[in-house]
């Protein structure tokens, strides 16, 4: 599944710190478990889920062995080379764009702190920041679009299908409409898909705020989500050297530095949970002496499709699935105990997973 997500944004917007918070959380997160080696502007970093503390404390009680948690992750690419002009090449343009096209999710990392030590290249407040980068987009778009070439003496319903929704891309991106705002159903969103357009990805907006401010964060959500004209639940409000500074610290003193700060949670995990949401994203949990863990599916799969989240071959030879949900699985004291007390259901391979589900999958030879 693509969990990789765009960090794009003005020069001194912040971005840098912003994705060095990052990287000290996927650092973290690397002393515990194992992930490959990746490139240097690429950060993976855990979903916060603290399902697993519970599973785990449950599987210890039950076997005697506290399992290691593995959490669900994102990936986070850290997309250089931004500038007014980068659809023609400008500064690091092509390598923007070949980098953006490989991402699910964008965040637009946008100005919203008061330093004025720190230049601002190109944009004048928080709404500029986002419309020169937006309008870069819209404009690779366009010059996609406009290498369509209409079909002649076709007559079957996708091919008109997709010829209108190019059309009507075409009059909208001309406009100064993003493809996110144009496209209206799945079938419009799926040629916007296939044709590789930029503004048809989904959208988060990250405001970088001062240090000071950063108590305010979620207030501040609905003051900035007016300002940019989105839905406020798509801004993520945070002060990115403020997590740069959190990053560093260990988790126990994280939270203590953030209660004396008077905030609840971090913004990084904030971040990583809207992202992991936007996307459409659900978890459900694997739990036994060997790990417990959170595997990542999108909302609607069915359980054969979860099972091939963990082999591939599992699609093939699966038999059923043993499901119990968590709030049962934590009451009842683990498998025995759901066993025994008929709150375990066996379902097939057409089971619509739901978020949390606790799941051992039955799996032939």
């Amino acid at each position: 599944m693509n969990l990789s997500v765009g960090i794009v944004g003005l020069p001194n917007v912040g971005k840098s710190t912003l994705f060095n918070a990052l990287l000290k959380k996927q650092a973290a997160l690397a002393a515990n478990y194992p992930f490959a080696t990746i490139e240097p502007n690429i950060g993976i970093v855990p979903v916060p889920d603290a399902r697993l503390d519970k599973l785990a404390e449950v599987i210890q009680k039950e076997s005697g062995v506290l399992p290691p948690k593995v959490p669900a992750t994102v990936e986070f690419v850290d997309i250089a080379g931004l500038v007014a002009g980068a659809s023609k090449g400008e500064g690091l343009g092509n390598k923007f764009l070949s980098h953006i096209r490989e991402v699910a999710v964008i965040v637009h990392v946008l100005r919203a702190f008061s330093d004025e030590n720190i230049i601002r290249a190109g944009a004048t407040d928080l709404l500029s920041d986002f419309r020169v980068v937006e309008t870069e987009l819209q404009l690779v778009d366009y010059a996609t679009i406009e290498k369509q070439k209409e079909p002649k003496g076709v007559t079957d319903a996708l091919t008109k299908l997709r010829w209108e929704v190019v059309e009507k891309l075409k009059y909208g991106l001309n406009s100064g409409i993003s493809a996110r705002e144009i496209l209206s159903s799945d079938e419009e969103r799926e040629v916007g898909k296939e044709l590789g357009l930029l503004t048809a990805k989904k959208a988060l907006f990250l405001c970088n705020i001062d240090e000071g401010d950063a108590s305010r964060a979620l207030e501040l959500q609905k003051t900035f989500g007016e300002k940019l004209g989105v839905d406020p639940e798509l801004c993520v409000v945070i002060s990115a050297k403020l997590e740069s500074e959190v990053a560093a610290l260990s988790e126990d003193e994280q939270k203590t530095y953030l209660q004396e700060l008077g905030i609840t949670e971090s913004g990084l995990e904030r971040l990583i949970r809207s992202a992991y949401h936007t996307l459409g994203l659900q978890s459900f949990l694997t739990a036994g002496e060997k790990e417990v863990r959170a595997w990542t599916v999108r909302i609607g799969a069915t359980s054969v499709e979860a099972a091939g989240e963990i082999h591939t071959d599992f699609m093939k030879k699966f038999i059923k699935a043993n499901i119990a949900s968590l709030d049962d699985f934590i009451s009842c004291g683990g498998w025995k105990g759901v066993r025994e007390q008929g709150k375990l259901k066996q379902e097939g391979k057409e089971y619509i997973m739901q978020d949390g589900d606790v799941v051992e999958f039955l799996i032939g030879s």
